[in-house]
């Protein structure tokens, strides 16, 4: 199966690099630049989708105490943390031509970075010597805290005078239809990668901890 996710999400960013570059209209004030717009959503969204599962995963373990909830947590806060600071980096790339500087302190962006360093913070924690048991515990309790500033980042450009576009948000206005038909089918080749990802790090750990408790297994 992880092939075929694998497989599936590298032909459809394929694909999608000839919708971007060939079949969808170049905006009119940005020119060619604005095209990165298709990468930065993507990695946006699926950044938050990764932090929406390290909150399930955190929940799941409080009531179930069941270490693999505490690994899908792990693993899912590491490709949110890197999806989060690809977005931001391409963010960055379009803030320059669209707003003539690399980084401002909107309400979307500065709710973005604070994110960034909540769940940097996080992985942090899970890298300190304490007991694993303890450890479990006091991340999925971080983890769902941290949960709180997804939706904040989700509705900023919403509730407060944002320059950042909030997509999809109009319904006369807003992005053309070839635009998107090419964001959409963008977002799904980059959650086939996510997936991927996803499922082979959640392997690796896996892997790791059956190793570990051959390794240190109580002696009889």
């Amino acid at each position: 199966m992880l092939f075929v996710t694998g497989f599936l999400g590298a032909l459809g960013m394929a694909f999608c690099q000839w919708l971007i570059y060939a079949w969808a209209p170049t905006e009119a004030a940005m020119g060619l630049a604005q095209k990165i717009f298709y990468i930065h959503l993507p990695l946006s969204w699926w950044a938050l989708i990764s932090f929406f599962v390290v909150f399930i995963a955190s929940i799941a373990y409080l009531l179930r105490r069941n270490p693999a909830w505490d690994r899908l947590a792990a693993v899912a806060a590491e490709v949110g943390l890197l999806f989060c600071g690809l977005a931001l980096v391409t963010g960055c790339l379009w803030a320059k031509r669209s707003w003539g500087v690399w980084w401002t302190w909107d309400p979307r962006l500065t709710t973005t970075i604070v994110l960034w360093f909540v769940y940097a913070g996080y992985l942090v924690l899970r890298g300190l010597e304490m007991g694993s048991a303890r450890k479990r515990l006091t991340c999925a309790v971080v983890g769902i805290v941290a949960f709180l500033d997804v939706p904040l980042v989700f509705i900023s450009a919403r509730i407060w005078r944002s320059i950042h576009p909030a997509v999809f948000a109009s319904r006369e206005g807003g992005l053309p239809l070839e635009m998107k038909i090419c964001a959409i089918c963008c977002v799904a080749a980059m959650g086939f990668i996510w997936w991927t990802i996803v499922c082979l790090r959640k392997r690796q750990l896996e892997q790791i901890h059956a190793v570990d408790s051959l390794l240190f297994a109580p002696e009889n």
